[in-house]
C-alpha cells in the first residue's frame, strides 16, 4: 500500500489534548484479528504525532484493507 503519489501536504497537529506534535506521514506494521486468526499487514501507509506516536489511518487505507480482508 503507497500514497497516490507526490501530494502537497499541510501539516496537521496532534489530535491528543495536550500534544503539541504534528503529524507526519509514514509506514505501520498494522495488525488485526479476522474470523478467528491474527493478520499482520506490513507497509501500511499513516499519520503519526512526531510526539506521542497517535496513527491515524486515512478511509481509504481503511478501505483498502477490509477489502483485503475478504478476499
Amino acid at each position: 500500500m503507497d500514497y497516490a503519489g507526490p501530494q502537497k501536504r499541510i501539516a496537521m497537529t496532534c489530535r491528543i489534548e495536550g500534544c503539541p506534535g504534528e503529524y507526519e506521514a509514514s509506514t505501520i506494521m498494522h495488525t488485526v484479528w479476522h474470523k478467528g486468526q491474527v493478520v499482520v499487514i506490513d507497509h501500511v501507509p499513516v499519520d503519526v504525532c512526531s510526539l506521542c506516536g497517535d496513527a491515524l489511518l486515512k478511509p481509504d487505507t481503511v478501505r483498502k484493507i477490509e477489502g483485503l480482508l475478504q478476499k
